[in-house]
């Protein structure tokens, strides 16, 4: 990329230091920080903890599957195993991947506030967290949950050798955490904006962030409310969805789908907001039709409410109720598809270079589409009744949520960086990570669509012998994205020692974030910033270059 005078740092020589940096670096002085920023690193330490013993559960799984028979850990074990892995990177990572952390740090810069409007809460929701995240490692070491991820009844309500009642209250303890971010950034984003920082002036990721706030605030206490009833009827043995008592197992399904398909959005629409960022920042444009892109963001949170029971086609809806729910799946990807089209629109004829974010963002790009693609196959009644129950959801689900929303978050990581820590990172050995992690991932997930189409059923430690080559392909490739995750953590580990010093803007992006100093000061702007340009204004930011370098001159 070429070289272009980076903007001048926001001097603090005359400032108290007591009020604009923060000099403190004790343990204590971070456990009680009210700071975002450094809330947000507390949080993208731990959920990368989760995500590593996540990822440890999901190799064991991959090993278990080279064979055709249980010749790994027995049945129950790997029911415990894959349902542990699902609860933890749902419930611990991907919910809270990129707002708490990417979000928790840019949103309050990017509209021109000194932080969130809610320090004490913000930080509030990040014990919420390590108290839930503590409660699934307790169920972990106690035994483990063995019902899947989704704690369906009756296996969640009778049977009396898995921890249900454990890591039932550490989803309901982090669920808060979720409410209190949610609630915070929208609030911040509605009151606590700079002068000029106009709705249709906001970066789109701060529009992602809003639309995820509101699935967040609205759906999470479903969730919340469902486990405790769950709790409360395999404790106390009221009747809630135990036919034999009066209750509807039906009625368990309606509500726990109810929030989690909007959790899917929740996931991935934060996650939308950085590769707008992205792409707009590699090929030098406006994202092409700005607004609809921002409106697609409050489409897919309105429309995700409204498709929760495609997950329930074959567990006794009726048809109309079936074929409603079809159709109202296939208008949920009309605005996603608004985004994909949108950021291939912004590619034509830009200035495009390839730093390691922008191949996230390509990456991500080419997952999504393949798992919003495959979406429409579940979506489908008559394919849904075929497919729903093999490892062809197993593939569609992770195409999205893995190879979107952590391609998405990598790609986030790898753009702020420097704005976070100050430094850069070796840009060989990133490209090197990027392009590990999609091989890797195809390698993984492409044949579980094959198998899953083939008729090879989820959640079961053994399969027929013609199933094998597949899977032994995939466990394969499982170890090559092993290596593309691993790699980051290494050398951004390193960076922060012996990276290069970034400078404000070495990307030369126009976000607010960009004209401040790396990292940034404690409360971010020496003064309340003036907003004069639309988003993503490059032409604005060639003449503020071009005016501070004859004014230096």
């Amino acid at each position: 990329m070429s070289t272009i005078v980076s903007l001048p740092d926001q001097s603090t020589a005359t400032l108290p230091k007591r009020t604009y940096i923060n000099n403190e670096y004790g343990l204590k002085s971070w456990l009680l920080t009210g700071d975002h920023k450094r809330i947000a690193i507390l949080y993208l330490i731990s959920i990368t903890f989760f995500f590593f013993i996540g990822g440890a559960m999901a190799g064991l799984i991959r090993l278990e599957l080279l064979t055709p028979q249980t010749d790994l850990v027995a049945a129950d074990t790997y029911n415990k195993l894959f349902t542990m892995h699902g609860i933890i990177m749902i419930f611990l990572f991907l919910v809270p991947s990129v707002p708490a952390t990417i979000g928790n740090f840019l949103i309050p810069i990017m509209v021109g506030a000194k932080d969130l409007a809610f320090p004490k809460i913000n930080l509030l929701s990040w014990y919420l967290y390590i108290v839930g995240g503590g409660l699934v490692l307790a169920a972990l070491i106690c035994g483990g949950v063995d019902t899947g991820w989704t704690f369906t009844t009756p296996l969640s309500t009778h049977y009396l050798n898995t921890h249900v009642i454990t890591a039932g209250m550490a989803i309901f303890v982090a669920g808060f955490s979720s409410i209190f971010t949610g609630l915070n950034f929208i609030v911040t984003i509605h009151r606590m904006r700079a002068p000029g920082m106009t709705w249709f002036r906001l970066p789109l990721f701060v529009w992602s962030h809003y639309a995820a706030s509101i699935l967040m605030v609205l759906g999470t206490p479903v969730l919340a409310i469902t486990l405790v009833l769950v709790i409360l009827e395999r404790t106390i043995g009221i009747g809630v969805f135990d036919p034999t008592k009066g209750g509807d197992p039906l009625l368990f399904q309606h509500l726990f789908w109810f929030y989690s398909h909007p959790a899917v959005y929740i996931m991935i629409l934060p996650g939308m907001g950085v590769i707008s960022e992205v792409i707009s920042t590699f090929s030098r444009k406006r994202v092409f039709g700005y607004t609809a892109v921002a409106f697609s963001s409050v489409a897919i949170a309105v429309f995700g409410f409204f498709v929760w029971a495609h997950h329930m086609f074959i567990m006794g809806v009726s048809n109309y109720s079936a074929l409603v729910f079809s159709l109202l799946t296939m208008l949920v990807a009309v605005p996603s598809a608004i985004k994909i089209f949108n950021w291939a629109a912004t590619l034509y004829k830009g200035s495009i270079t390839f730093e390691t974010p922008m191949l996230y963002a390509f990456g991500f790009m080419g997952l999504f589409t393949i798992g919003g693609l495959t979406g429409v196959f579940l979506g489908s009644l008559g394919m849904d009744i075929h497919l729903t129950e093999t490892y062809f959801v197993v593939a569609h689900f992770h195409f999205v949520m893995v190879g979107g929303m952590l391609m998405a978050f990598l790609a986030g990581v790898h753009f702020w960086w420097p704005k976070m820590t100050g430094r850069m990172y070796p840009e060989g050995l990133s490209k090197l990570a990027a392009g590990t992690t999609f091989i890797g991932f195809i390698l993984t997930f492409f044949p579980q669509f094959i198998v899953g189409y083939l008729g090879m059923p989820r959640r079961y430690a053994a399969y027929p012998p013609e199933f094998q080559v597949l899977n032994v392909l995939s466990t394969a490739g499982a170890s090559v994205l092993g290596i593309g995750y691993l790699l980051p953590i290494l050398y951004l580990t390193w960076s922060l020692k012996y990276g290069k010093i970034a400078g404000n803007n070495p990307w030369q992006a126009t976000g607010l974030e960009w004209q401040i100093q790396s990292p940034p000061l404690t409360e971010n702007f020496v003064e309340t910033p003036v907003v004069d340009y639309e988003a993503y204004d490059y032409e604005w930011l060639a003449n503020k270059t071009k005016h501070e370098v004859q004014t230096v001159g």
